[in-house]
């Protein structure tokens, strides 16, 4: 098999034109706050944005949090299993890469790579997927996206002179529309966010290094685990065989484990790698300069080559059928849909359980949305503690 190309040429640049990284000048309308601040002297809106992000409690929750699992089932938790802030990490660490590369603003890569997953609730994809089905009885629905723009405008209070963080125009939009595009007719309350147009490869981008970090990573833990076994990440994933053999005739002493580290290297380079000629010859397909030829491509310009989109998504369904949902998994499922459905209603039927600020809230946003905010902000321990006071079994 012919695998994609995993190595630049040194001899050919991979930036793209210096007129489609958005600005980071404190004069650019994608700096603009809500609450207009003066310029820092030394550092740009989007470093002052990245700060802010890693300085909140919702950040710091994020080690309290899963990603796909923190512990074997019938086990305690596991040290070395990635946490939803591991992640968050790995997927700044690749996004800053990647618009480095490119020429982009790196800045605004790494704020909204640090931000991308704040709003997401504890028990991972499980847990979001059961808040969701309580809400949607009440007529609601919950987005991680949209919970974490309420989040960094208005839950996180750190600051006198307004509520919330404040954060550029430019990190707000991306927050919103890194992973998905929004209808004006259903959310007239972002129509601030430009939902007829794109947003900047700096957001776009966030979407894909999401996906390259969770597949190598989730493999990665799946391995360790024992949940997957080498032979069948070897036969469902034809890239990584490809580079596991590579890695086996460059070093036939190697310990097993340490082969397959290396094979995962290697195709989290492959992907990378992909991913940024990709774009550039989409960019460069299009004839775009601009920021504004970007927003207004036809289509979404951050995506791998059809080759190796075919791979990922292979790959990806492969750990859905294998990790995600395998027989001991999904007793954590459901376990995960127990504890936060009783919970959910508990706290309908009893609102004086809620914290006072989350009591001041229910008049503005109803006891269901109120009750979602509260449950969404919990780490993993936090909320199996209250499902266990509350009365939950």
């Amino acid at each position: 098999m012919a695998s994609p190309k995993t190595e630049l040429n040194p001899d050919s640049s991979i930036s793209l034109p210096p007129g489609i990284a958005v600005s980071g000048a404190p004069a650019s309308p994608f700096a603009r706050r809500a609450h207009p601040e003066p310029a820092h002297p030394y550092r740009t809106p989007f470093a002052r944005d990245a700060a802010r992000i890693l300085h909140t409690r919702a950040f710091r929750r994020l080690a309290g949090k899963t990603q796909v699992f923190t512990r074997l089932p019938g086990d305690p938790p596991g040290d070395h299993f990635r946490s939803r802030l591991t992640h968050t990490l790995e997927v700044t660490q690749i996004s800053r890469t990647l618009a480095r590369a490119l020429s982009l603003n790196a800045e605004l890569a790494e704020a909204l790579a640090l931000v991308h997953d704040i709003g997401h609730p504890p028990f991972g994809h499980a847990g979001e997927k059961a808040l969701d089905t309580a809400l949607q009885a009440h007529g609601l629905s919950f987005d991680h996206n949209l919970h974490a723009l309420r989040i960094v405008t208005w839950f996180e209070e750190r600051y006198p002179a307004f509520r919330g963080l404040n954060l550029t125009l430019a990190v707000r939009e991306g927050i919103v529309k890194h992973s998905r595009d929004y209808s004006a007719a259903a959310h007239p309350e972002l129509a601030e966010y430009f939902l007829d147009r794109f947003p900047p490869l700096e957001a776009q981008l966030i979407d894909l290094a999401d996906e390259i970090a969770y597949l190598t990573a989730d493999l990665d833990d799946g391995l360790d685990s024992g949940i997957l076994s080498l032979d069948e990440v070897r036969e469902a994933v034809p890239l990584f065989r490809e580079f596991h053999d590579a890695t086996k005739c460059s070093y036939p002493s190697a310990a097993p484990r340490l082969a397959a580290y290396e094979a995962l290297r290697r195709l989290l380079d492959a992907l990378v790698t992909d991913l940024m000629d990709a774009v550039r010859a989409r960019v460069a397909a299009l004839g775009a300069t601009t920021l504004d030829d970007i927003r207004r491509a036809p289509t979404r310009l951050a995506a791998l080559s059809p080759e190796m989109e075919a791979l990922r998504a292979s790959a990806k369904k492969f750990l859905y059928a294998s990790l995600y949902n395998s027989p001991g998994m999904e007793d954590l499922h459901a376990h995960a849909e127990q504890v936060i459905q009783q919970l959910f209603a508990f706290l309908m039927a009893d609102p004086g359980l809620l914290p006072t600020d989350h009591q001041a809230q229910i008049p503005t946003e109803g006891l269901a949305r109120t009750v979602a905010d509260y449950i969404a902000g919990m780490t993993d321990a936090y909320i199996e503690q209250l499902w266990s006071r509350c009365g939950g079994r």
